[in-house]
């Protein structure tokens, strides 16, 4: 028996290893909305722009480095480096859905795939962001994916809906390769014809295309894998060049052609959020 003792406890440590879970890592820049402070626990009355995320998790375990303060002009810090706290805690798990519990709080956070979080309300509905900063987290190692937890459901379009955010640049076919580029700031307004309940014509606005007066065209919405609802923005020629998935009425991602979800950076996601 002793013979075997040491290829017993290989096999025995590889065992117990693989019933971990591996660590996964997110990262992000958030507004500083009621949600996130509270849960946080930084003072309503604080003068804060956004939160920047650093988040661990592994084991029913999180373990989150956040970094909070007002935005320092034409840099993506903070004036001062802002203010730096860590943060431990319990995680539970319910199918899709995380649950990160801090001193009798809790946070709700959406896994909509292996490389994105979305933070969520009490009720389980999406935050909203604003024109800077999204609710999102995003995997430091992704995968692009093509898969999503979250499938929302056909509503009757609206006369116009208005979308702001800003992204990394890796937009497909927007900024040509090799141009400098630190982030694109966007606006995208959808004009339904309402008495149809069809999709109209789109303009975009921002960095993104730098036509005079935006860029104008027609938009569809189509059926991607599993029944996913997509909004589609046609070029002068009609073929699809901008790709965004519908999360809820409130929330849209972008993604690839293929429909793989794009995955940002510390500073920026690829979300956008509906204007109110």
């Amino acid at each position: 028996m002793k013979i075997f003792s040491p290829i017993l406890s290989i096999l025995l440590l590889i065992s117990c290893a693989s019933g971990k879970e591996k660590e996964k890592t997110y990262t992000g820049s958030t507004p500083a909305g009621v949600v996130a402070r509270t849960f946080l626990g930084i003072p309503l009355t604080d003068s804060v722009d956004f939160i920047r995320w650093e988040l661990f998790l592994r084991d029913g375990q999180y373990h989150l480095h956040y970094n909070y303060g007002i935005g320092k002009p034409n840099t993506n810090g903070f004036i001062n480096d802002g203010i730096k706290m860590e943060l431990s805690g319990e995680l539970s798990k319910d199918k899709n859905y995380y649950r990160l519990s801090n001193a009798g709080k809790f946070l709700q956070v959406a896994e909509l795939n292996g490389d994105l979080l979305q933070l969520l309300d009490e009720e389980r509905k999406m935050l909203v962001g604003n024109g800077g900063w999204s609710y999102t987290l995003n995997n430091t190692g992704p995968a692009l994916s093509d898969e999503v937890s979250i499938k929302a459901m056909k509503t009757p379009l609206n006369d116009s809906m208005v979308f702001d955010g800003r992204t990394p640049c890796g937009v497909p076919g927007v900024i040509a390769p090799g141009t400098e580029c630190y982030k694109l700031k966007w606006r995208i307004v959808l004009y339904a014809k309402t008495s149809r309940d069809e999709p109209g014509t789109y303009k975009i606005l921002g960095t993104a295309l730098r036509k005079e007066g935006g860029q104008a065209g027609d938009w569809q919405v189509i059926s991607g894998k599993d029944g996913r609802i997509i909004y589609q923005l046609n070029d002068e020629n009609g073929k699809g060049f901008i790709y965004l998935l519908k999360l809820d009425e409130q929330v849209l991602v972008f993604t690839t052609a293929e429909g793989k979800l794009l995955v940002g950076n510390q500073d920026f996601s690829y979300t956008m959020n509906r204007v109110r």
